[in-house]
């Protein structure tokens, strides 16, 4: 039953009435002021006082007071019946809602990067929606910044570096740039010494990449070097260009998250290991908002652990041993 504050209303307001509708139900059910004040933690004398204002409100005479009992009078036992009605649903309103706020349920609506969203968001949503069977999720994936708060999303996963100010963000990895050349080009490639000796080899360029012909390379802490390289093929989306190298059309610098299975099975391979790239970091960015729905702290979760485990294979992985 809904518990009553345990201090009295003295106004008129609609939560007011409710709770003296919540003091006359107890008294009812319980058969006496006494043990309602019992059930609701508050004095019998607080009881008394608003059951006898809710009569004077509605002008009717509700209980009928003995020194031996309590009963409703015809008026009383029907708003008796309309009252416990109104107060069970509004009991189940509170438990629906504390309910869905520990456990997750309903539509997730989210949006990713196309290449991140394929690569890794689908497999999550995958394993997210089979553990959590209550749930549907609504992904649009798109390289542009959607405004989340317009488009009602509840968390947008963004590659690299955060531009936005007013929401709310949380970092759940990071990634780095990764140069590939295809199978075919293993033997030639693995000579490789410093990062000048791919600048006369093909390249497939990402033009959607601001910077995609010069690359700056680093090796250990004092160590760099920065190579123009020779366009063989330009493309303009990040899936695009790993299908070219597959297909054996050249180098390219690729996201670890887009090559990870490639290099793992040995139809890419990395070209000069021990020399890095520069990395980003992988954020889930939220509207502004004082709670998060528990779906969505599942989700971010479940992205998160998925972002560790990629971390610790690729550190894992060995060219010449996984190759």
């Amino acid at each position: 039953m809904v518990k009553a504050n345990k201090d009295a209303d003295s106004t008129g307001s609609d939560l007011g009435n409710l709770r003296r509708m919540a003091y006359f139900v107890a008294v009812v059910e319980t058969g006496s002021f006494t043990a309602a004040a019992e059930r609701l933690k508050i004095t019998k004398s607080v009881v008394s006082q608003q059951v006898a204002r809710l009569e004077s409100e509605l002008n009717t005479t509700l209980l009928v007071r003995t020194t031996r009992k309590i009963k409703t009078t015809e008026a009383g036992h029907l708003f008796y019946q309309r009252c416990s009605l109104i107060l069970h649903e509004a009991e189940e309103a509170f438990e629906e809602l504390a309910d869905r706020s520990e456990k997750p349920a309903g539509v997730l609506r989210l949006t990713a990067p196309f290449d991140y969203g394929i690569g890794v968001v689908v497999p999550a949503i995958a394993e997210f929606t089979t553990h959590y069977p209550h749930c549907k999720v609504e992904a649009v994936f798109s390289d542009e910044c959607l405004d989340i708060i317009d488009q009602g999303i509840e968390l947008s996963i963004r590659i690299g570096w955060l531009t936005e100010s007013g929401l709310q963000a949380r970092k759940i990895g990071k990634f780095r740039q990764v140069l590939v050349a295809p199978a075919s080009m293993r033997a030639q490639t693995k000579e490789f010494l410093l990062p000048q000796d791919i600048s006369t080899l093909p390249f497939v360029v990402n033009t959607a990449l601001r910077e995609n012909r010069r690359w700056s390379f680093r090796r250990h802490q004092d160590e760099s070097q920065t190579v123009n390289i020779t366009p063989a093929i330009f493309l303009n989306s990040t899936l695009a260009v790993r299908a070219a190298v597959l297909e054996g059309a050249g180098l390219s610098v690729l996201p670890d998250f887009v090559v990870e299975d490639d290099l793992l099975t040995g139809r890419l391979t990395q070209v000069l290991p021990e020399w890095s790239l520069p990395s980003g970091d992988i954020n889930v960015v939220f509207p502004p908002a004082r709670f998060r729905p528990a779906k969505v702290k599942a989700f971010v979760e479940l992205l998160r652990e998925k972002e560790l485990r990629r971390a610790r294979i690729l550190d894992n992985y060995r060219p010449g041993k996984n190759s």
